[in-house]
């Protein structure tokens, strides 16, 4: 037996086809060669089981022991429910920190005895009950040139929206302004979607979001958008008191949950099933700098101009620079650093962090929170490897998993409100694609998106791919806090993380009704009002509603399922 589960470019007639080259589960993958998109692979052969999820984490797998027999499942909560496990407190406080958790950290299930099988692995089990993971993916080299990686970038994302586009439904489509909803938007047109087009005019002063994203509409066929003023849409943070089925793990997507459901009621009135995000885009054809320290050892010259742009653009400071470049160290020493290093904040060492951002806690972060997450980190030195040799081709990797990760949240959010969003930038082929690129032609300081603005050439209008800004919602941002100061301090004050002794109460209340007093991040915020919301979900929620994905109620499944 062998079930694809989710979207893909394979149909029932086309697997039945594959399934006969397989003999065994290691034939299972060169099986589905070809096959792209964002799915779940199930697999039985001679009473041995094959299960895995995505490369990127998009499609995510969890597995647990149950009365001696080894269960998997698309949730860790499901798992969580049949062992009666318990919320680990380590993995909750590690939550809080900003920007990003690290690898391994940021891949773990929130529960006790449920572990998530690695993105890009698999799980096998064979008949007597023995289980343990394979991976079935590697990375790319990345050597191409800058216009052969975009060939395959354009052919990859071209695919991949094109799957989503079916004859006869309205496509829905945010459509910000920037380079990555807009490339989904043209790229929808040319495999003939009817587009329903989302935008939000935040209210921030000069504002070119708005501009770029009419001019797209005035250039798309078949497209009706629909604008959205700040005036229109709920405040940002709206909904504080609403509380909701659990997602997997807290997120960041609290701020414009309000608003992300009030334009999805928008869509959906409107006839759309299924909405498409440039959510990863940023992840996918950026790499980080952490590039330059393999950069400096291969080509210098190169590396010299390159880290003289970016110091010039970020205001690095040439000691720190010097300091950042020659301290790379092993991936274990990298995080024992990290762990000695969880008070200091997020913008205290500018300059080529070498394997990726290193994790800060907030300052209301709890001195038994700051100990739990350095004894974790402290214990993944222990056995942890890095996502690739080369710090920046890891801080990369990590990067697009991180996109992974938010996409499925981001699903799995918005199928809660009937009009699921897709991602297509995490699908595997996409990131695949983007890795194959050379990271110093891909994220150059001298102009914003090359690699996919070089994909996009001839399709996306000339003046969107030359543009050289980036707008934010800060005003936004600022007045949701302001008008929901009262709700915030309620809850500070029955603050569940400080309940558990993760949080400071007085310092959490100060940065929550007085953001203008920056005690902490913008980024550090969200992630503490994303954690304090998820557990009191957790606490209206105890069970989960059902054991089985949710289905919708329209004749068409919302995505498809192939199975022999």
């Amino acid at each position: 037996m062998l079930a694809v589960v989710g979207t893909s470019s394979t149909t029932p007639v086309d697997l039945t086809a594959r399934l006969k080259r397989v003999r065994t589960v290691a034939d299972v993958e060169s099986a589905l060669h070809g096959v792209h998109g964002s799915f779940h692979v199930a697999a039985s052969v001679d009473g041995h089981m094959y299960v895995r999820g995505s490369a990127f984490g998009a499609r995510r797998l969890y597995r647990a022991t149950v009365d001696g027999v080894t269960v998997c499942a698309d949730r860790a909560r499901t798992l969580a429910h049949l062992t009666g496990a318990d919320l680990d407190p380590a993995r909750v406080a590690a939550r809080l920190a900003a920007p990003c958790l690290p690898y391994p950290l940021a891949d773990v299930a929130m529960w006790t005895g449920v572990e998530i099988v690695d993105p890009g692995h698999a799980l096998r089990v064979a008949p007597d009950g023995r289980a343990c993971t394979i991976a079935w993916w590697r990375p790319p080299p990345a050597h191409l040139p800058m216009a052969d990686a975009a060939g395959l970038l354009r052919e990859a994302l071209r695919a991949a929206v094109a799957l989503r586009v079916r004859p006869g439904r309205v496509l829905a489509a945010d459509l910000s302004g920037g380079l990555d909803s807009t490339s989904l938007c043209f790229l929808a047109a040319e495999a003939g979607a009817h587009l329903v087009t989302s935008t939000q005019h935040w209210n921030r002063p000069g504002n070119q979001d708005h501009h770029y994203a009419r001019f797209a509409a005035d250039c798309l066929p078949r497209v009706e958008p629909l604008v959205f003023t700040s005036t229109d849409l709920p405040a940002c943070f709206a909904g504080l008191d609403d509380r909701r089925e659990p997602l997997e793990e807290p997120s960041g997507l609290l701020r414009d949950r309000a608003r992300h459901c009030h334009t999805a009621d928008a869509l959906r009135a409107r006839g759309a099933e299924l909405r498409l995000s440039g959510h990863g885009g940023d992840h996918a054809v950026v790499p980080p700098d952490a590039y330059l320290h393999t950069l400096w050892r291969r080509r210098p010259l190169t590396a010299l101009r390159v880290t003289n742009g970016f110091r010039a653009r970020g205001r690095w400071s040439l000691s720190a620079t010097r300091r950042m470049l020659l301290g790379t160290g092993s991936y274990p020493a990298w995080l024992t650093g990290a762990s000695s290093h969880l008070r200091e904040g997020t913008g205290t060492s500018p300059g080529p962090a070498p394997w990726g951002p290193r994790p800060a806690l907030p300052p209301w972060a709890s001195d038994r929170a700051v100990d739990l997450v350095a004894a974790v980190l402290g214990r993944a030195t222990e056995h942890t490897e890095p996502l690739d040799p080369d710090p920046g081709r890891h801080a990369w990797l990590h990067q697009m998993r991180e996109a992974g990760r938010g996409a499925a949240l981001l699903h799995e959010a918005s199928t809660s409100h009937e009009l699921p969003t897709d991602s297509p930038f995490c699908d595997d082929a996409v990131l695949t694609a983007c890795l194959t690129a050379r990271p110093h032609e891909a994220g150059h300081p001298w102009a914003y998106k090359p690699l996919l603005a070089a994909a996009m050439h001839g399709l996306v209008p000339e003046h969107i791919l030359h543009r050289t800004t980036k707008d934010h919602c800060g005003p936004d941002w600022y007045l949701g806090l302001r008008t929901h100061r009262g709700r915030l301090s309620d809850i500070a004050d029955t603050s569940h993380l400080a309940a558990a002794g993760l949080a400071d109460r007085e310092l959490l209340r100060r940065a929550l009704i007085s953001p203008g007093l920056n005690i902490g991040s913008a980024p550090e915020l969200e992630h503490t009002l994303g954690v304090e919301a998820w557990l009191r979900d957790l606490a209206a929620h105890p069970d989960p509603a059902h054991l089985v994905p949710r289905h919708h109620s329209h004749e068409e499944p919302p995505v498809d399922t192939a199975a022999h």
